[in-house]
């Protein structure tokens, strides 16, 4: 159990870091490339990728995606069409670090929409782990300094990523709560809801086509779309869906706490940007929450009375 949790904390991390690398080409090319154009082409890239190797799969397991029903669909608007298509017009208006710093209020969404719905509230360590890595949030997001911290500015962009993490919440949430009428691979899974979600994205994708245009199909954008296509699409969603299966979405949700950590390391790599003092030391306090956090169990199975408030 104790192998498996680690894998799965593992797979979360590298969806962590795929999506932390989602959010700096995201802002860096959004004059380039519109967002629903971004999110509709990522998507439908993803799809013809990955449907050849799960077709066989759907069709042998179309029994059981069909008693799944309503829910697949509500999953695939949430975690497909929504989530992405939000993060993409945020960045129209605001910087990648903050896109991060918003996303890291999931894990207090989903601790108290785990509770709410699942009956998952988790023991009292959890929170105590949520609370030291917020306070290495804090620390980061003030550069250990609080002047900079009264002085941070927040967009229009990022009140449209707020909306996307309480999208992103309800998903990792659903994943959890329906996982008994899921049960088929995960490639299986994916495919399915990408199938799904991708056209649902079709109709805003065209309305602002006709608004703003396209976007020039040089080789610097065909491979930031094929970027998002297979690093923060296949491989990101992959992990993370196993990962919330494997230790719980409050769980899985502290991982997103890396996040600015994640986009700080990959500013220095590939935008030269020096790492600071306030980095080691907010991502140091991240970190230690998050094992804190992620090393206790929820308290109590999900109840009967909280199956049928969502069911």
């Amino acid at each position: 159990m104790a192998n498996r949790n680690g894998w799965a904390m593992a797979g979360l991390l590298l969806a962590v870091l795929c999506w932390s690398g989602n959010a700096l080409v995201a802002r860096a090319f959004h004059d380039a490339i519109p967002p629903l154009t971004l999110s509709f082409w990522r998507w439908t890239l993803a799809t013809c990728l990955l449907l050849p190797f799960v077709a066989r799969s759907i069709w042998a397991h179309r029994a059981t995606l069909r008693a799944a029903g309503w829910r697949l669909p509500v999953v695939a608007a949430l975690g497909i069409s929504s989530y992405n298509s939000l993060l993409y017009s945020a960045a129209q208006s605001t910087e990648a670090i903050n896109l991060t710093l918003v996303n890291t209020c999931l894990p207090l969404f989903t601790f108290i929409g785990g509770g709410l719905l699942l009956g998952e509230w988790p023991a009292r360590r959890a929170w105590f782990g949520m609370a030291i890595a917020a306070g290495g949030l804090v620390y980061l997001i003030s550069r250990g300094s609080w002047d900079a911290f009264a002085n941070l500015a927040f967009k229009t962009g990022d009140l449209i990523m707020l909306v996307a993490v309480l999208v992103w919440a309800l998903y990792t949430l659903s994943l959890r709560r329906w996982g008994s009428f899921l049960q088929v691979p995960p490639l299986t899974l994916l495919g399915v809801l990408m199938v799904i979600g991708t056209p649902l994205i079709l109709p805003f994708y065209l309305f602002e086509l006709g608004q703003v245009g396209g976007f020039e199909p040089s080789l610097i954008n065909l491979s930031v779309i094929t970027y998002t296509a297979v690093f923060a699409s296949l491989v990101a969603y992959l992990s993370w869906n196993h990962g919330v299966k494997t230790v719980g979405a409050a769980k899985a949700a502290m991982a997103t706490y890396l996040m600015p950590v994640f986009t700080a390391i990959l500013g220095w790599l590939l935008l030269d940007e020096g790492l600071q003092l306030f980095h080691w030391v907010g991502g140091g306090l991240i970190f230690a929450g998050l094992l804190l956090a992620t090393r206790t169990t929820a308290r109590g199975a999900i109840t009967p009375q909280a199956k049928q408030r969502i069911s």
